[in-house]
């Protein structure tokens, strides 16, 4: 089934020095740029991450330090980035949790404020584990009938991705899904809007999951000492708190999200 598009989808992929979204470094990005007439643009860079890459990312994606030496760093091609992805959705293979926020933070760093808000953002593989708890690799055997191979090369899983998609479409077009409050909805269509609300976990604020909305839409942590407790509150019982996260390696994005809350506390 091909994509019922209103605007360009953008799938991509990133391999990077490691998970850590704070502190660790794009290294290679690929995109297909799938447009509502059906043609598709290919790019992929490799990018100098200014930083080692530790050998055990290596040993997963196969980049070296020296594949990157005289590439470009991230910053040098952040304009044409954002230009890349100007008016574009966005999908890729658990891109919502690591890929989308590695790279929001990267633009951050370059100074660059990239609004994801206004777009949707489908995560395959949260459509996938929804309907078939399962990995890229076994996605493309179960959906495709193929063997992934080269798999952990930007290139390759940005492909496999926009073909389980695809074939995601045809499988569950017609199939039923009951939600943990027993809601039975046919989430999978051909709309970029519905899979974004079926993949999306539409109760974070930030875009790691560190401040999400509560169930009377109240903003709190996720984690820590203060886990389920509304941020404003901490911050004004605590201010030194949000001193402690802004001086800590936590993520620009969540960093802008509790400063947000801490002035609209103000502004009360």
């Amino acid at each position: 089934m091909e994509l019922n598009l209103t605007r360009p989808l953008a799938f991509f992929d990133i391999e990077s020095t490691g998970i850590r979204v704070a502190t660790d470094r794009i290294i290679e990005i690929s995109i297909l740029k799938v447009n509502p007439d059906g043609k598709e643009d290919l790019k992929t860079y490799l990018i100098n991450p200014g930083i080692p890459i530790p050998p055990a990312s290596t040993a997963i994606h196969g980049i070296k330090d020296e594949d990157v030496k005289d590439k470009p760093t991230f910053s040098e091609i952040a304009n044409e980035l954002n230009k890349l992805l100007s008016n574009c959705d966005l999908a890729g293979y658990n891109s919502n949790k690591f890929d989308i926020p590695l790279l929001i933070e990267e633009f951050l760093r370059a100074g660059i404020n990239f609004d994801y808000k206004n777009r949707f953002l489908v995560d395959v593989q949260n459509i996938f584990h929804k309907m078939e708890p399962r990995t890229l690799r076994g996605a493309y055997k179960f959906f495709c009938n193929k063997e992934l191979e080269n798999a952990h090369r930007a290139e390759v899983d940005t492909l496999a991705t926009y073909e389980v998609l695809k074939s995601q479409l045809d499988m569950y077009k017609d199939t039923d899904f009951k939600d943990q409050d027993g809601k039975v909805t046919r989430p999978v269509q051909n709309d970029v809007k519905a899979l974004h609300q079926f993949s999306y976990q539409s109760n974070f604020i930030d875009l790691v999951g560190h401040i999400v909305y509560n169930a009377n839409h109240v903003e709190v942590f996720n984690f820590g000492k203060y886990k389920g407790e509304p941020v404003e509150e901490v911050f004004r019982k605590e201010p030194q708190y949000y001193d402690w996260m802004m001086r800590a390696e936590f993520p620009l994005s969540t960093k802008n999200a509790i400063t947000a809350i801490k002035l609209k506390g103000f502004n009360k």
